[in-house]
């Protein structure tokens, strides 16, 4: 169990509670407000494959925003989950408290900062681009 307040855990709920309202908005904003208008205004004058590539990369970074924001969402569902079972705030990995900052910055975090630098590092960081 973690010894975070029930004060703090109040106000991790709350925030938590904001973000994912704030989320379904803009998510439901965004999926009304897309429906490949983009593609259509630009496609609606495309004249050549150069600009129908315009006419997509449009298309693709709004599913881009909107993939984000799902990602975002499921992980504040996560957090609120652990909320309600009491697991908020300990490392799914090692089991550790999270330190309260890292959940301050970041509260949404599942592992603490060592098991977070462990896995990224199996990965090959968080950024595995070849630099040229």
């Amino acid at each position: 169990m973690s010894t975070l307040s029930e004060t703090d855990l109040d106000r991790f709920r709350e925030r938590l509670a904001q973000r994912r309202e704030q989320l379904r908005w803009d998510l439901l904003d965004k999926i009304k407000s897309s429906d490949d208008k983009n593609f259509a205004a630009v496609a609606g004058r495309v004249h050549d494959s150069g600009d129908e590539s315009i006419a997509d990369v449009f298309v693709d970074m709004n599913t881009a925003l909107i993939e984000k924001e799902v990602s975002e969402l499921r992980d504040v569902e996560a957090a609120l989950a652990r909320l309600r079972e009491g697991t908020f705030g300990i490392c799914i990995d090692c089991g550790a408290e999270i330190d309260r900052e890292r959940l301050q910055a970041y509260p949404t975090a599942r592992r603490c900062l060592a098991c977070q630098n462990a896995k990224e590092d199996r990965r090959g960081g968080r950024d595995a681009t070849p630099s040229l």
